[in-house]
């Protein structure tokens, strides 16, 4: 099904077993309460042969003109559109009438498909409410129930209820969703916490890994492991359970680390790399390497503009969704170019902290299970990879963590992707000192901190400011004892996000704040989204800690 194209140092392996202290099937692994056993389809390149099939695949030559006549503004519209009968009789129809003198191709689409149901257009705020009753309301707007699943659409049906981000984002996010958490359980819904740790667990089960979203076309890549923080937001916040969670925790640890054992030094393998020395370090991946279905125009056009082989750019590309942080100059050689993305070419400072808290959530829930053997296996790997981050990613003379180009064994740019290093723990207490230095000098504005220093056109870039970002550096510093750099950033957020909210009535996915007043985040390949998931669940999250800014 995919089509890896692996180079000469991305060589191509039999499956690695993984360690047998904590494999896991997860054929055994039913959470309960949740769906009925059915029985498993047959299986393609790991995935469920229904569920792998994106729209491009379906559709092949009628997706391809959709999307590269732009009938929709938006990439995303066609993919998420739900056929009224099955896709080969759809295609079997385009392919007897395109050639039509009288062919209409937009009448064809309406014919053949509903289009995305939108939700936000029936919601109006009400501008009597403060910033946190805003919030409130809006969780049950963002909600979407499990439903009869229209056959042969691309969103993936999950068993409980969960929060959308909002504006174009109709489905659940992987990394998006811890964020808007933190505001669940601030605002007590304790319900939709569990319902939504449960639809990961689930989708771990079925999958093998977390997708970036519950769409078919997002099935081929994940996006930052922030189930093992997920977890944790069981035991803050009195929800009994987080234990139930550990072999779904271990079975992502086997998705990241999928063929490690193998690997010669200066090799790589799907999210691995093997570094110099021996030691492991992980990358963002994605199995495909053609046209994500959501932004295929895009997409085209950035290879046409790169010089280089169409599917490797489309595979940076892809990974670079996966990162979370699509687009950022953090992935570009040269940052006025999207077309120069080599997302992976970095070893990314915050997906190995991620991993870093992901190892040691296993080591501490296998510890309380009293499973030693475990717990030991765990905590060596997490200190081998500290010892490799400082060693690789730590630069001594600017005081910061950076992402590291492992092709050109040289360090690449910094950013506020460093401070999850404070947030998982993985930092000593100098480099923290140093880090709030240099985040002080370099990113931080009177309305929080920025992704990065450069401006790039990409919204990833400065001068933005998002909120899984701020919530971060709060706790991040916080927790080093750096509470006045703590304190400050959070206080600037909420300003940032009230004042905004005091004349728009609503919440945004991304700020302008480098300078001034702030205003609404730009650049990127789609329009600003309101909604929006994660700030809400920042802001609700700050609300409780700092009380509603004035």
């Amino acid at each position: 099904m995919f089509n890896q194209n692996l180079r000469i140092d991305e060589p191509e392996m039999p499956p690695v077993e993984a360690e047998v202290c904590y494999e896991i099937d997860p054929c055994e692994l039913k959470l309960d309460e949740m769906i009925e056993a059915e029985p498993e389809p047959e299986m393609i390149e790991g995935l469920p042969a229904s569920d792998a099939l994106t729209p491009a695949d379906r559709y092949l030559e009628l997706f391809e003109r959709v999307q590269s006549s732009r009938l929709f503004a938006d990439s995303k519209t066609f993919p998420d559109c739900a056929p009224k009968m099955d896709p080969l009789d759809i295609l079997i129809r385009y392919r007897k009438v395109r050639r039509h003198r009288d062919f209409d191709l937009a009448q064809f689409i309406e014919n053949h498909f509903w289009l995305p149901e939108t939700h936000d257009n029936e919601y109006v705020s009400n501008p009597e409410n403060s910033l946190k009753e805003h919030i409130d309301s809006l969780w049950p707007v963002l909600t979407r129930e499990p439903q009869d699943h229209i056959p042969w659409s691309s969103l993936l049906p999950l068993p409980q209820s969960y929060i959308v981000p909002g504006g174009r984002f109709g489905e659940t996010y992987y990394w998006d969703s811890y964020f808007s958490m933190l505001g669940l359980a601030e605002s007590g819904r304790e319900d939709l916490l569990k319902c939504m740790a449960d639809n990961f667990a689930w989708m771990i089960e079925r999958y093998g890994h977390i997708p970036n979203g519950n769409r078919t076309y997002y099935l081929s890549r994940s996006q930052p492991p922030v189930f093992a923080l997920m977890v944790e937001l069981f035991e803050e916040d009195g929800v009994r359970g987080a234990r139930r969670y550990l072999d779904h925790l271990k079975l992502e640890y086997q998705f990241w680390m999928d063929g490690a054992e193998s690997l010669l030094p200066n090799q790589a393998y799907r999210h691995v790399v093997r570094m110099p020395d021996g030691s492991l370090l992980n990358r963002y991946w994605d199995d495909r390497d053609t046209p994500r279905d959501e932004s295929w125009l895009e997409d085209v056009e950035t290879a046409r503009h790169s010089g280089r082989p169409p599917n490797e750019v489309y595979r940076d590309l892809r990974a670079g969704a996966a990162s979370g942080w699509d687009y950022s100059s953090r992935w570009l050689r040269d940052t006025t170019r999207l077309a120069s993305i080599r997302t992976t070419q970095f070893v990314p400072i915050d997906l190995n902290a991620f991993l870093f808290k992901l190892e040691n959530t296993i080591a501490n829930i296998s510890g309380l299970k009293g499973d030693q053997e475990t717990e030991a296996l765990f905590r060596q790997k997490a200190t081998q990879r500290r010892d490799a981050v400082t060693r690789y990613m730590w630069d001594d003379e600017g005081g910061c963590f950076r992402d590291y180009d492992w092709r050109r064994e040289q360090p690449a740019l910094f950013s506020a992707a460093s401070i999850v290093t404070l947030y998982v723990g993985l930092a000593t207490h100098e480099q923290a000192d140093r880090l709030g230095d240099a985040v002080r000098a370099r990113l931080l504005t009177p309305g929080g901190v920025m992704a990065t220093e450069y401006e790039t056109g990409e919204q990833w870039d400065a001068p933005n400011g998002w909120a899984p970002l701020q919530w971060m550096a709060v706790q991040g510093f916080k927790m080093y004892g750096q509470d006045p750099l703590g304190d400050e950033i959070a206080q600037s957020w909420l300003q940032t996000v009230n004042t905004f909210y005091k004349t728009h009535h609503k919440l945004i996915e991304k700020y302008h704040i480098a300078t001034g007043t702030p205003r609404e985040g730009g650049g990127g390949e789609y329009p600003l989204q309101d909604g929006f998931g994660w700030t809400n669940g920042v802001v609700r999250r700050l609300i409780g800690l700092y009380g509603e800014p004035i």
